[in-house]
């Protein structure tokens, strides 16, 4: 089987991706790279996995993947360097709204890092790194999984640290067997509606929340963009099936949703499930642009003024290699129209706990 190692422990899809890794017995060894900073929520986290999981091993070690060798302890080095079957690479800055300086470190500089690490690796059967599909940046048509085109622009400093970095990766491809996933926006589960915060697409539900007292909520603009969000269970499902396909080697995927919803059809369909009424009439998108620049009422909202962009944006991801590679396994992605309900009740069974509400800049 071979130990499977992970950075972005313990985040929620890679504690959902190990899990995945046991249940289907992919591996029953893992070692989590682990933040100093984040040592007593990793240790609880894995304890949880364990406790399902009674065969299997976990190690945590702590590192950094800014540095060098990750910063490993060097008697750890030498032990685990031999083991590592399959590395696992998800820890990023994911904040649409981060500073060009944090997003470089991690996302870039940080990549770098890895990659000089998965190089040395002797024994490595593949190395699944986690890009995101927004790579893209501003570019609109179709967005093929071959093509990797620098855009005229990013809408943000989380795309363009991504870019710079699956740049880095695509060039790993030619020395080690590598794997690339774009996952298209991340939700919870689409079955129990679980996540560990309301980000993305659960913007919309803070702000339909916050206004929900007024007469009628409207439509902002008039969109005839789709939005691309995919369940978790999607992505740890798909991403487990494809660690182990020799015909995902030196492949770039995306996991994204082959048939995504009208932004317009997403919004009128939660608005209806958090409060049982249909949006009416439409909300100039340019005048809530202009307002959103008020820090006090984007808090005020729950809404990062950077989620706007993604309204209009006209692009459709093609994802037809990793469609032809999951069809092997029977995975398929749930219709997000359908699972609406879940992630709306989750919502509003946590949405008072601040755990799950991230800080708006």
């Amino acid at each position: 089987m071979g130990i499977h190692f992970f950075t972005g422990f313990p985040g929620f899809i890679t504690s959902q991706l190990i899990r995945s890794v046991f249940e289907k017995k992919v591996s029953d060894s893992v070692i989590v790279l682990v933040l100093s900073t984040e040592i007593e929520k990793a240790q609880k986290e894995m304890e949880e996995i364990l406790s399902h999981y009674p065969g299997c091993t976990m190690e945590l070690v702590k590192g950094d993947i800014t540095l060098p060798n990750l910063d490993l302890d060097h008697d750890i080095l030498k032990r685990i360097v031999p083991e590592i079957s399959v590395f696992w690479h998800l820890a990023a800055i994911y904040d649409l709204a981060v500073p060009r300086e944090v997003a470089w470190k991690v996302n870039v500089h940080g990549t770098s890092m890895v990659n000089d690490f998965v190089v040395s690796l002797p024994n490595l059967n593949r190395y699944m790194y986690f890009s995101t599909a927004y790579v893209a940046g501003t570019r609109e048509g179709i967005l093929l999984e071959t093509e990797l085109v620098r855009p005229p622009q990013f809408k943000n400093y989380y795309e363009e640290t991504k870019f710079e970095a699956e740049l880095l990766v695509e060039d790993l491809k030619r020395k080690v067997p590598t794997t690339i996933i774009r996952p298209g926006i991340v939700r919870g589960h689409s079955v129990t509606g679980e996540t560990i915060k309301f980000d993305g697409p659960y913007f919309f539900l803070n702000m339909i929340d916050r206004l929900k007292s007024l007469p009628f909520i409207p439509y902002l603009g008039h969109s005839t963009s789709t939005i691309n969000v995919v369940p978790v269970d999607y992505i740890v499902d798909a991403a487990t099936f494809i660690c182990t396909e020799e015909s995902a080697i030196n492949k770039t995927l995306h996991l994204t949703d082959p048939q995504p919803h009208p932004v317009q059809e997403v919004f009128r369909t939660m608005v209806k499930e958090m409060t049982g009424k249909y949006p009416r009439g439409r909300f100039p998108i340019e005048i809530a642009r202009s307002m959103m620049k008020i820090k006090n009422l984007r808090k005020m909202l729950g809404v990062e003024i950077e989620t706007l962009d993604y309204l209009t944006w006209n692009a459709t991801f093609d994802s037809r290699q990793a469609q032809e590679i999951l069809i092997k396994g029977n995975i398929t992605c749930p219709d997000f129209i359908a699972s609406i309900p879940s992630m709306v009740k989750f919502y509003n069974e946590n949405k008072g706990n601040k755990l799950y509400q991230i800080e708006i800049k």
